[in-house]
Parts: C-alpha cells; structure tokens; sequence
C-alpha cells in the first residue's frame, strides 16, 4: 500500500468504455479526459479491431499523451476500454497502468478496475502458490488471474468465477473480442453508469463523461450487476444475492465531478444541501462566507444563500500548479500551501470569516490556510465542514490516512480547533449528511451508504488487513523500473 501524501482523500480510478463506434479510442480518451479527477498518475487505452487488441499506455495526465494523433493511430477498432488510475494498491509504475490484457483459452480479455479488493493479497498468496505469475503488484490482476483458472466455458461465467471469490469495492469494465462487459460490486460502493451515443453503448465511472462525448445517459449499473454489450445488444446478469445497495458516501461529499448525476441528482445540488444543512446547525455571527478553493464552494454557496452572507472568493487557487511542479527546496518548503493559493487581503482584512471545506483529513492544508486568513488581516475565522469527522481509514478504493494520521480520530473538536488555529470549528452531522442526501434518519440496522469513514461500521471485512503474516513486499522488481 502506498504512503498517503495529500490532505484530501483520493479517489482510485476512472474507468470507460464503448462498443462498436468508429472513433473508439478517440471517444474512451474523451471520456478519460472527463474522469481525470479521479485518477491522475497513469492513463491508458486498449482497442480491439476485429482481430487484434492493440494497447497504450502512459505514465501522467490523458491530455499530454492521448491527443495526439500518432498514438490514437496506435490503438484502432471499433470497441475499446480506458482507465486513469491513481494507486492504492501497488506502486506507481508503468507496469500497473490498466487496461490490462490477458490471452485465455477462448481469447484475449482486457479489464479496467476502479477500486480496492479487501482480499486480495489472501487470493495473491493462493495463487502464487499454485503456480500463477504475476507481472505487476496491482490487485486487478489478482481478478485477471482468477477468470484465466476458472474451468468454465463462457467468458461470462469465467468472471462469475472469479467474482464470487472476491471481496471489496469495485467497478470493473471488460473487453473481449465479442463483449463488452460491466460490473459492479454486490454493495454498489464503487460507481458505473450506462450510456448511449447513437447505437453504441458506453460504461463510464460518472455521467460527465457521458455528457463530454454527447451521449444520453440510459441508468446507473445496479449493485452486484453484470451487463454486457454483445451485437449492440445488452443483456444483464444478477449472480450475487439481493442485497440493498450501499453506495461510497464520498462520491457524493467530494469525489464525483460537481456536474455528475447521482441517484438521478447533481452533485452540486447535493453539495449545496451539506451547506445549508451545515448552516442551521452552526451558524456564527460573521462579516462574509469564504470557500476553501475548488472542493468548499458548493456547500458554501449553499451556506450563504441560507444565511442571506456574503459569499467571496477570499482564496484564489494557482490552477497551474501540478503534480509536475519542481519539487521546493528545504528553504522554501515552509511556504506550503502558498504554491496553490493566495488571499485577497483587501476582501479579508478586518473580517469575522466562515471558511468552508467539504473534509478535513489531517488538518495540515486546513491549518495553513487558517494562517493565511490571519496573516491577511482576518479578525476571525469560522470552521465549517460539510460532513462530519473522519474517523476511520477506507479499504475500498480511497487512498487515506491510517488512524493515527487522521486527526479526528486522535482529537476532539476543541483540539481540532486548537490545532489548526482557528476561532471554532464545526463539522456537519451525521443527522444533518442524511437529511441532506434525502434519506431523512440513517438506518441503524442497515445504513443506506458506505459511511464507514464516519462510523467504523465496514459492509465487507477488511480481510487483508487482519491477517497477521501479511505479505510485505508484493513483487521483487524494483518500483523504479520503467516497466
């Protein structure tokens, strides 16, 4: 598992895919571009052109490598998957950049996977053991090596195979040479839509990369569904027991782009309804109402036209400034966040300020920016978070923190304050998230969410992470290997 870096959560993968169009990979790369906040370390394309699959993949961001002309010219068919990937599970390298592609008795077969299997290194250790090969430390390849061992006949039935020995949130999309084929884990905690552009049928992780290639969208992927595109026909198979669905809670807080449709809703809507909702419960006598830059400006625009405030950008985001940024020097190290934003000191000085952000993680950036405001001339400044404390790691796909590095799990409220500096501190309620969402009281016997990182409460048991001879090191080639 790789060290948690940033202080805001990070979602695991994007993932599309489009049977039977002409411009296929110009399409999933479209797509791509539309969900590459949720993936930024590595993307990648695999085509199929009626004989051969033809694959691309790159280190960085789809814009520097999958516009170019000579490298779409590289992938060409009608059908074709894609994936951007940020790692929690295996090192950033080339080697664990997805699609990946098998050939198994029957035909090649190329997958893309959003998200995290609890078991995988169980499964890994089994296989190995038996015989498998592995050539990357991602846990998708453990489903890959599952579907090569089943005995079955039918692709299809393979995957079943392979999906009844998995555990975890997931959202995969397959390509064969007839199919193409999506999934979605039993509890539906990693998203997958369906979409329509004229005749051919799309997969995508989020509407917005729906809406960048004009194409309608048609539904949500149920949880423990399979549906698969064969002769520009889809065809659904529910193999899991039914279960009620048990969506991320963080796809709707932060991590779906604020123009993606959730459970027929904008995420921007529903962010709105965490700030109103965060403004009946703690609203502070203030001058103006400022948004951490881009992730608290929904809630607090909801904020502010609850309480009649001033809503200003009191914080102004660098958007150039990368992940490709020159690393500072020691001496200049201090100046942290500075590097991504700046105050309007004309905006701030003498002002009593609600800052509002969607999470606080560690606090770090949090604490920072609390600085900023003062030394801007702020004559105080208000916390409001728009869901309540995180408490607890995720094992599903969202790279974070352990418990000892989430602040809220090792402080209260007032040290929280404390901490980062500022006048007080609130965080919405787990009353107040639900109300917000449209689900009125949480269900105590079965919660309408994954909200674990609230509660503790894990609809799939970590298994990986409760074994005592966990596996230390996943593969002996170097992570610095370009491969």
């Amino acid at each position: 598992m790789k060290k948690f870096r940033e202080d805001k959560l990070r979602e695991a993968c994007g993932v599309f895919g489009i049977s039977k169009h002409k411009d296929a990979s110009t399409v999933v790369a479209l797509g791509l571009h539309a969900l590459q906040h949720r993936g930024q370390e590595g993307c990648g394309i695999v085509s199929f052109d009626g004989k051969n699959f033809h694959s691309e993949k790159r280190q960085g961001l789809v814009g520097d490598h999958f516009t170019k002309s000579e490298v779409i010219k590289k992938i060409p068919g009608d059908s074709a998957i894609g994936h951007n990937r940020y790692s929690t599970t295996g090192e950033t390298s080339l080697r664990n950049i997805q699609p990946f592609f098998a050939d198994l008795h029957g035909g090649g077969v190329s997958i893309a996977h959003n998200g995290n299997l609890t078991n995988a290194l169980t499964l890994r250790d089994n296989l190995v053991k038996n015989g498998a090969i592995f050539r990357t430390t991602s846990d998708t390849e453990t489903i890959v090596q599952l579907i090569a061992k089943s005995k079955r006949e039918r692709i299809i039935d393979k995957l079943i195979d392979a999906l009844f020995q998995i555990q975890g949130g997931y959202s995969l999309v397959l390509m064969t040479n007839k199919k193409l084929v999506g999934v979605r884990d039993p509890f539906g905690i990693r998203p997958l839509v369906i979409g329509k552009l004229n005749d051919s049928y799309i997969f995508a992780s989020e509407t917005c990369a729906l809406d960048i290639v004009n194409a309608k969208f048609v539904r949500e992927v149920e949880n423990g569904e399979i549906v698969y595109i064969e002769n520009n026909k889809l065809y659904s198979i529910k193999p899991f027991p039914k279960r009620r669905s048990r969506p991320c809670i963080f796809e709707y807080i932060y991590f779906a782009r604020p123009d993606s449709l959730i459970d027929g809703v904008c995420a921007y809507d529903y962010r709105k309804k965490f700030g109103e909702e965060l403004a009946k419960e703690s609203d502070v006598n203030s001058d103006i109402i400022i948004p951490v830059p881009d992730s608290g400006v929904p809630a607090a625009i909801g904020y502010s036209q609850y309480t009649k405030k001033k809503f200003e950008l009191g914080l102004i985001r660098n958007h150039y400034v990368g992940r490709t940024f020159i690393e500072p020097t020691q001496n200049i190290r201090s100046l942290g966040v500075k590097l991504k934003l700046s105050s309007t000191k004309s905006t701030i000085k003498g002002k009593s300020i609600i800052l509002i952000d969607d999470s606080l993680v560690r606090g770090t950036t949090c604490h920072k920016i609390v600085k900023m405001l003062y030394d801007a001339g702020a004559k105080e400044v208000h916390v409001r978070i728009a869901c309540p404390q995180i408490l607890y790691p995720d094992y599903y796909g969202v790279d974070m923190p352990t418990k000892e590095e989430l602040l809220a799990h090792n402080k209260n409220d007032q040290e929280i304050c404390d901490y980062i500096g500022a006048t007080s501190i609130k965080f919405l309620s787990m009353k107040g998230l639900y109300k917000a969402l449209g689900k009125g009281e949480r269900n105590l016997s079965y919660p309408q969410f994954s909200d674990h990182y609230f509660t503790g409460e894990y609809p799939i048991d970590p298994l990986d992470k409760n074994e005592k001879n966990t596996v230390k090191q996943l593969s002996l080639l170097s992570s610095k290997s370009n491969n």
